[in-house]
């Protein structure tokens, strides 16, 4: 059989909720040059049948054991056969034109790693916000903006196989950065594009992991952060203010933490430990004065007027 061009990465675990509007998305596109890995862990629901009733196109693997999504990902990777590698999760959704936009800015460049593009945000009610309508992402080497400030959004992005030979894959002990570490790596290596279209639908849940266990945030940040600095020893001297921003913004997070579990005062000894004091310090110092029941409240209130409060996704850069 002749190998696929791009290999379509579904990790899935009791998704049938939404799977057939992801997988649906892939066979509405445009381009039509690539396969499914489909990888079910360990589900029990109707997500396998619902898979494999879609043809040869999806090469379906099961998992007796369910394992973490970082494992999880890297064993599907591992079956991916095409020169390009994409992700979407089995409730998100990818728009027509999403890889046929993205695949020619490989092919125009040889040193492009990574290539994502804007995204919508939404829910069951609708559309919530656009996710670069007013930042526009710089293009190229961008390992300093992403440390800075990382945007990317996992469901946009396709990677080139070859660029990530001999570099690490998904962190296993991580679970909410392990994306955002592996595609680190990747932005130190090698030049990433961006598409100026929402090509994806990215599909906001009120009660998921992100929020509901929002204190391992931080200390993830740190040892993210530390995994870098073991690899690219130099970054420390070259990216030293991008680095004090790194650290705050995981005490910031830690604050937050300190705030949810009832313990303001602590939450406010966290932030005024902090060595960077902008305008996200005064807001999360205000935040910690009122009741911690109105954290989901503020979370969801930033995707409509994207403020500060969304520290995991769009981060404040000052």
């Amino acid at each position: 059989m002749r190998t696929p061009k791009v290999s379509i990465i579904i990790n899935c675990l009791n998704g049938e909720k939404y799977l057939r509007q992801a997988l649906d998305s892939v066979f509405n596109q445009t381009y039509t040059d690539w396969e499914i890995v489909f990888w079910d862990n360990g589900s029990t629901d109707l997500s396998g049948e619902i898979a494999k009733s879609y043809g040869d196109r999806v090469r379906y693997f099961y998992s007796e054991k369910t394992v973490p999504l970082g494992n999880a990902r890297n064993l599907c990777m591992a079956q991916a056969k095409g020169e390009y590698i994409a992700f979407l999760d089995c409730d998100d959704i990818w728009l027509p034109d999403k890889l046929g936009k993205q695949i020619p800015l490989f092919e125009k460049d040889n040193e492009v790693a990574l290539v994502f593009t804007d995204a919508i945000y939404f829910n069951d009610k609708g559309d919530i916000c656009r996710l670069y309508k007013k930042y526009k992402p710089p293009r190229g080497k961008i390992f300093k903006e992403l440390l800075r400030k990382y945007y990317l959004c996992m469901p946009s992005i396709v990677i080139r196989r070859s660029a990530i030979e001999g570099v690490p894959w998904f962190d296993e002990r991580l679970k909410f950065i392990e994306d955002g570490l592996f595609f680190l790596r990747l932005a130190y290596k090698y030049k990433l594009d961006y598409c100026d279209e929402p090509l994806v639908k990215y599909r906001i849940h009120p009660d998921s992991g992100t929020i509901n266990e929002w204190g391992s945030l931080a200390d993830e940040k740190d040892l993210g952060l530390k995994v870098l600095i073991s690899e690219f020893p130099e970054i420390e001297k070259e990216y030293e203010k991008e680095m004090i921003i790194y650290k705050s913004k995981a005490n910031s997070q830690r604050a937050v933490n300190e705030w949810i579990k009832g313990n303001s005062a602590s939450a406010r000894k966290v932030l005024k430990s902090s060595c960077l004091k902008n305008s996200l310090f005064y807001v999360l110092y205000f935040v910690t004065f009122l009741p911690n029941s109105t954290f989901k409240t503020l979370i969801f209130l930033n995707f409509k007027i994207k403020g500060w409060f969304n520290w995991y996704k769009f981060e404040s850069s000052e």
